[in-house]
This record gives structure tokens, sequence and C-alpha cells, in this order.
């Protein structure tokens, strides 16, 4: 790989994971909910999933997807249901702040699982797959963007999981504890926008 297809690689691998998105969203809840310390394994599960969907993508995925169009478009129906739905629990819940005894942060297996349902995931793991890696050194190419993707992308993910724990004391109160979860669920769904308006884009042109 060039230093310059390196450099494009890196650079979009730090956009997508830094960007909003319901990975960014779940973890400044659970770490507003959970700390820090509790939420390293939501992190971790997150960066590991998307490398794995990268290595996946990059050697064999992409082209079913690609041979079956309504594959894709079938999982971003689903996917996108169940974020809503998500988007719905985080806005009628009881409060980020008021944590059961025995509630628990998604751990690394759950977070990595994740990845498979996530639009923007699937986005920036296939947008990352196929347009850093050439045909003659796919192999080659594939590795080095996934190992740019879990460099690059695990510093950015983590610092939303550090500003939820930064604006932890700020959610003792009630009402500010209700608008931040209509916030993160508002978001969510912003989130999903520009994924349900190309689904809609193509069902028409189709």
């Amino acid at each position: 790989m060039t230093p310059e297809l390196l450099a494009a690689a890196a650079s979009f691998c730090i956009v997508s994971s830094g960007t909003p998105g319901p990975n960014n969203m779940m973890l400044l809840s659970s770490g507003a909910t959970f700390g820090f310390r509790r939420t390293l394994p939501h992190v971790f599960g997150i960066s590991a999933g998307c490398v794995v969907m990268v290595l996946l993508l990059g050697f064999g995925l992409a082209g079913l997807i690609e041979s079956v169009p309504w594959l894709y478009t079938a999982l971003h129906i689903v996917s996108t249901a169940y974020l809503l739905w998500l988007a719905y629990k985080i806005a009628t819940s009881t409060g980020l702040g008021e944590v059961r005894p025995r509630a628990q942060p998604l751990g690394f297996w759950g977070a990595a699982a994740f990845q498979w349902v996530n639009p923007k995931a699937w986005a920036m793991c296939l947008g990352a797959a196929t347009s850093f890696s050439r045909p003659e050194t796919l192999t080659t190419d594939v590795l080095i963007v996934a190992a740019v993707l879990g460099l690059t992308g695990l510093p950015c993910i983590m610092c939303w999981a550090g500003g939820g724990v930064a604006i932890r004391h700020w959610l003792d109160r009630p009402g500010l504890l209700r608008a931040f979860n209509i916030g993160m669920a508002a978001l969510l769904v912003a989130s999903l926008v520009p994924g349900i308006v190309e689904l809609i884009t193509s069902s028409l042109r189709a």
C-alpha cells in the first residue's frame, strides 16, 4: 500500500469512527451509566467487531453482497428497525444514572456482535475494505486496512466513553436525566437518517 493510500485510509477510519453513530451514542450512554472502566469491554468489542467485519468483507463477503443486492437491503432494513427500537428504549428508560444493582454494561462479545446490525458499521467497514484495497495486493491491503481501523478507531471511540463519564455528574437531576435520554435517542435516530434516505433512493431507482 502506498503512503498516500495509507494516509487516506487512516483519515477515513478516524472520521468514520469518531463521528456520531449508534456505537458512539451507546458508548456515551454507557460511560455516563457505568463509568469508563466498566465500559472498556464494550469499547474493545466494537473495535474487534469492526476489524473482523473488514476482514470478512475484504476477503469475500463484499462479492456476495454485490452479486445478491437484496441481501444488503434486507440486512439494512432489519438493522435499522432494531436500532429504532433501541432508540425508543433509550428515550423511555428511567434514567442512565440510576443503575440497578444487577445492571450490566454491554460486554465484549455483545458489542462485537452488535456491529452486524449496525448500518454505520456496515457502511464504514464495506467502504474501508473496498476503497483502499487493490486486486493485485488484496490480501496485504485488507490486512493493513483492518489494522489501521483498529489502531485509529479505538482511541476515537474511547473519547465517547470518556465523554459520558465527564457529563455523569450533571445527570443527578431527573429533568436533566430525562433530557439526556431523549437527546441520545434523537441523535441515534439522526445517525440512521442518511442510511434510510439511501435505502429509499435505491428502492425508487430499482
